[in-house]
C-alpha cells in the first residue's frame, strides 16, 4: 500500500482542447458567479430578492449542464474555491447592484469564449443561450440600478 503524496495535487487540470477549455473556464466562471450571488444576496434590498434567486438558479443549472458537457468528453471540471476576490468591494445595495452587473458581464465573456471555440453545432446552441441568459440578465440590473443604456450591443466582447 502507497501513501498519498504530498506534492499531488487533487485539482483538475485544464484541458489543452480550445473548445473544452473554453468549457471548462466558462465552469469556473459559473462557480465564481454563483459565490458572488450568495454576497449580492446579503446586501440587496428586498424588492430584488427575486432576480437574485433567478440569477442564482439559472446559474447553477448552467454550471451543472457545462459539467455535464465536460464530463462527456472525459474531462474532470474545476472545482469550486473555498472563496473567491470580489471584483468590487460590497458595502450595501448600490454596489451588490454593480457587482451583479458585474458578474453577468464577466460571465458572458466567458460564454462568448465558448462560442468561439466551439467545434459542435450543440456546443454552439449552448454558449449562445448562455451568453443571452447572461446579457438579458445584465440588463435587467442595468435597468434596476437605473443604468443607460441597459443593454449592450455586444455583450461578452469588447466591439
Amino acid at each position: 500500500m502507497t501513501s498519498p503524496s504530498s506534492t499531488a495535487d487533487p485539482s483538475p487540470t485544464r484541458p489543452e482542447d480550445p473548445a473544452a477549455a473554453a468549457l471548462f473556464d466558462a465552469v469556473a466562471a459559473e462557480h465564481g458567479v454563483i459565490y458572488g450571488y450568495g454576497v449580492v444576496s446579503a446586501h440587496i434590498t428586498p424588492d430584488a430578492n427575486e432576480l437574485v434567486s433567478d440569477a442564482m438558479a439559472e446559474h447553477r443549472a448552467r454550471r451543472e449542464q457545462a459539467i455535464a458537457r465536460l464530463a462527456a468528453r472525459n474531462v474532470s471540471p474545476p472545482l469550486p474555491a473555498p472563496g473567491y476576490q470580489l471584483p468590487i468591494a460590497v458595502n450595501g445595495p448600490a454596489d451588490a447592484t454593480k457587482l451583479a452587473v458585474r458578474m453577468e458581464e464577466d460571465g458572458a465573456v466567458a460564454w462568448r469564449a465558448v462560442l468561439e471555440r466551439a467545434s459542435g453545432t450543440e456546443d454552439r446552441a449552448f454558449a449562445v443561450t448562455s451568453l443571452t441568459e447572461c446579457a438579458v440578465t445584465a440588463a435587467k440590473w442595468r435597468r434596476l440600478a437605473g443604468m443607460e443604456p441597459s443593454t449592450v450591443a455586444f455583450p461578452g466582447g469588447t466591439e
